[in-house]
């Protein structure tokens, strides 16, 4: 009884180390990427995070423009409400929400979905100015 009570809390563990690393790697990848379009390196955020797929429906110039508009600086900052992280069939998944803050009260409601089989790119991506 012992030992089937000590294999159950150990695959709780391993299951619970997984999902925390694979949330912390969801949560790293979101950073990543804000951290370079608030420094103003949108151009290398669009090429290293974006999905090729998501290439074809938004042009680098586009990209680049609309994160211009948002105005922001190095006041902002990020804080993060929602990080889940899930694999389906081979296929890893992440999606991220929060909220940049940036001096004079602007916020700015960030929405992310990462996907690949290996290495995790952006399929989707909200970035917008909150009413």
């Amino acid at each position: 009884m012992g030992g089937v009570l000590l294999l159950a809390v150990v695959g709780v563990l391993i299951l619970v180390n997984i999902v925390n690393g694979a949330t912390n790697h969801a949560r790293g990848l979101a950073d990543s990427f804000t951290k370079l379009v608030i420094a103003g390196d949108s151009s290398k955020a669009y090429d290293d995070y974006l999905d090729p797929a998501l290439h074809e429906q938004l042009t680098k110039e586009d990209f680049i423009a609309g994160i211009k508009t948002l105005e922001m600086d190095s006041t902002c900052k990020t804080a993060y409400n929602e990080v889940k992280a899930s694999t389906e069939n081979g296929t890893k998944a992440a999606d991220v929400a929060g909220l940049i803050t940036c001096d004079g009260d602007k916020k700015i409601d960030l929405v992310y979905r990462f996907e690949g089989t290996d290495e995790l790119k952006m399929i989707n991506i909200k970035l917008k100015p909150q009413a």
